[in-house]
């Protein structure tokens, strides 16, 4: 085996040595009040004492008397005032930060988003600048404010988070560090005032603190951090160029073929990681030598469906060594543990050459590999589309044409060239065959070529009687030679053919993405789906979409769809209110003349597509069907985020209204305020004995009271359109 490091790894090393980014610490937690910000102030003493320059940029103790302790000998940045419409905002001063430079700055609050007037828009863009100063950096998080689990967190919590951060800057931190305490002792902690004041502590546990959410919180706290950690570990082996499998966690590979009978395999692992509480990956290898060879590739899918439900990942690998593509990628992953189904009996070809467990067992060294029963008791179910090289009387009609003009070239050419070279030739065209029409017409070529070759040119000619034994070492020879080429051969027609496949499947995935960038806005974007729909299938097509009081209306529809589509509106409801696939070739409705699909988005159906194939079933073959279930899922993904960004662009404009309201408000109050102010002051100075001869002075303060008395009057004249706005 070949243990040479790899030259990219290698060059990611390099890199990484002398990268001058500084280092992220996280300090992560559930929820608010486990104590992210006092165990991160606590370990940036520990620094400080050990001589590291430590500056406390931004920290916010929210009035907790043992917090702001801490903050005692550390240097504290000054805040930054920006003035949004004459109201100050204090945030985080990132140039006073770079100006200072110093070894470790702590930021709290990574998700917080910056006033109107800072350079980012989020605090974690500022921390990403930081780092890039080569500034190291100590912040806080809850795990509600990660990007990737922000809609599991509003299912639990029926709370939608708008501050998050992305996933791919939470990887990058040199360290995240779990602080957690149990939900009982948080809820104790809530109502003796360490985590929220008054009545915002009352709201808080009525609502967010509640024992069920804290609990969910908790153990998504738990995972994610059990997730980054295993990143770092494979990030660490990728750099170090360390192919070892670590037993460090649990997670297990299940390696299935399309034999319906590996959904036992998948139902006994499901078990298997419920005892072990692991992680499982379902796979299956995509082998040239076996592309599209009596097997059902709707079984695949379906299957992955299936396990995907039970909480599965599934991963579809290519690679014509089976044993060394599951090793890889077991490999590259750190997974410990392979789970297949036990073999049946063996044919003809593994009783020579060893079966695929034979080769797993040889190559998997520290993997551990187990067999479950199950696969090999259940029926093959061929393929209900034509394999690759099937046979074909035109394919055998070519066969024979080609031997034919190979004999008919030797025969010219025999007084010239040697057996050796007439042999070449007829295996010119065995490989022609093989390439043109499968395996299986290059052998019966190959057999063609041995007889014509002896009756034609061995003596006694035109006889299949052989006088030297020689030349039966040399039809043998020949023979297998021809056998060898056309298998190769045919490999190589199974392996372009593969690799044109999924070069469509790229270009037109890539032209769909392309096409759904150009545009923001819903509508649009299920009209470029539906014209991409249309142009794949080429059958009439729909998109139907759903308001928020559940009616669905056509949108959108190809010729000839949207007349076939309102007679179909049983079917419609139906997929609304079961958001499942029902129709034509289903098991639900299926006398419907339509296929329809719901357009389901990370949080709720946003539409639904309806396909009319008429009589063809191709739309359904596994490949086409695949590639339609990833038009569905980049148009919803596509559709849900435009729709996010108008609700976020309205909630902006709410929000900017409101601001504009307590401005206005806080505006005329404060005028009022220092008005009244003015004049009892004034006031006060003229009921002053002392002043009584001084008519200057008593002068000034008089024309104060008049000039203020008049701007109250103003203000009271304008008092009604003042409301009206404020309203």
């Amino acid at each position: 085996m070949d243990n040479r490091p790899d030259p990219d790894k290698l060059l990611k090393q390099v890199e990484a040595e002398k990268s001058n980014r500084g280092r992220l610490k996280i300090f992560f937690g559930a929820v608010a009040g486990v104590g992210k910000t006092y165990a991160m102030l606590e370990h940036a003493r520990y620094r400080k004492r050990d001589g590291t320059d430590v500056v406390a940029g931004i920290i916010e103790t929210h009035k907790r008397s043992e917090t702001q302790a801490l903050l005692e000998n550390l240097e504290i940045l000054p805040r930054k005032i920006n003035l949004y419409k004459n109201i100050e905002i204090s945030e985080f001063d990132l140039e006073a930060a770079l100006k200072r430079k110093p070894e470790l700055i702590l930021v709290d609050e990574l998700a917080h988003t910056n006033a109107s007037g800072s350079r980012h828009a989020k605090r974690w863009q500022d921390v990403d600048e930081l780092l890039e100063a080569g500034i190291d950096v100590y912040t806080t998080l809850n795990v509600q404010h990660c990007e990737s689990l922000n809609d599991i967190v509003a299912q639990i919590t029926q709370v939608i988070v708008r501050e998050t951060v992305p996933d791919t800057f939470i990887e990058k931190a040199g360290e995240i560090e779990l602080i957690d305490i149990p939900p009982e002792e948080l809820l104790k902690r809530l109502k003796e005032g360490k985590v929220y004041l008054g009545r915002q502590a009352e709201l808080a546990a009525q609502n967010f603190f509640r024992l069920g959410n804290l609990i969910a919180l908790r153990q998504l706290a738990l995972k994610y951090t059990t997730r980054n950690v295993d990143t770092q570990l494979r990030a660490y082996k990728d750099l170090h160029t360390i192919s070892d499998v670590w037993k460090v966690g649990e997670h297990f590979l299940v390696c299935i073929s399309s034999n319906p009978g590996a959904v036992k395999i998948i139902r006994a692992a499901k078990q298997i990681a419920v005892d072990l509480g692991a992680q499982w990956t379902v796979a299956y290898v995509e082998s040239f030598s076996h592309f599209n060879r009596f097997e059902n590739k709707g079984n695949v899918d379906s299957m992955f469906s299936f396990a995907e439900k039970l909480g599965a990942q599934t991963v579809t690998l290519s690679g014509d060594d089976i044993a060394e593509t599951i090793i890889s990628y077991c490999r590259s992953k750190n997974i410990s543990k392979i789970v297949m189904g036990k073999p049946g009996k063996p044919n003809i070809r593994e009783r020579f050459f060893g079966s695929l467990i034979d080769r797993l067992a040889r190559k998997c060294g520290a993997i551990d590999l187990y067999l479950l029963s199950g696969e090999q008791g259940a029926n093959i179910v061929k393929s209900k589309y034509p394999p690759l090289d099937p046979f074909s009387w035109e394919g055998l009609g070519w066969t024979f044409v080609t031997v034919v003009i190979c004999t008919a070239s030797n025969i010219l050419l025999s007084s010239y060239l040697t057996f050796a070279n007439l042999i070449m030739i007829f295996l010119l065209g065995i490989s022609w065959l093989a390439f043109r029409y499968g395996r299986r017409m290059s052998v019966i070529g190959t057999l063609m070529s041995v007889l014509s070759f002896e009756f034609f040119f061995v003596q006694p000619k035109y006889s299949f009687a052989v006088m030297d034994k020689e030349h039966i070492i040399t039809f043998s020879v020949m023979l297998i030679v021809g056998l060898f080429i056309g298998t190769l051969t045919g490999r190589l027609r199974r392996q372009s053919f593969a690799i044109r496949l999924r070069e469509q499947r790229t270009q037109v995935l890539y032209a769909l993405t392309s096409d759904l960038a150009k545009s923001s806005k819903p509508d649009q974007l299920f009209r470029i789906f539906i014209s991409h729909v249309y142009d794949f299938f080429k059958y009439p097509s729909v998109v139907f979409t759903i308001d928020k009081s559940g009616k669905t209306s056509i949108l959108t529809a190809t010729p000839n769809a949207r007349d076939l589509a309102a007679k179909e509106t049983e079917t419609v409801e139906w997929v609304r209110e079961n958001n499942k696939t029902a129709g034509r070739w289903t098991d639900t409705l299926s006398g419907s003349d339509g296929f329809y699909m719901p357009l389901s988005s990370s949080n709720n159906m946003i539409g639904i597509l309806g396909i009319f194939p008429g009589d063809s079933k191709d739309f359904l073959k596994p490949d086409n069907y695949h590639i339609l279930e990833i038009f569905i899922k980049q148009a919803a993904l596509a559709v849900e985020g435009a729709m996010l960004a108008e609700e976020n662009i309205k909630n902006e404009s709410e929000l900017e209204t409101v601001r504009f309201k307590n401005m206005l408000f806080n505006t005329v109050t404060l005028d009022i305020k220092n008005a009244l102010e003015i004049i009892y002051k004034a006031a006060g100075e003229l009921s002053d004995p002392e002043l009584a001869e001084d008519q200057i002075k008593r002068g000034e303060l008089l024309e104060n009271i008049r000039i203020q008395t008049k701007q109250l009057e103003e203000f009271i004249k304008e008092m009604p359109n003042i409301l009206s706005e404020i309203r």
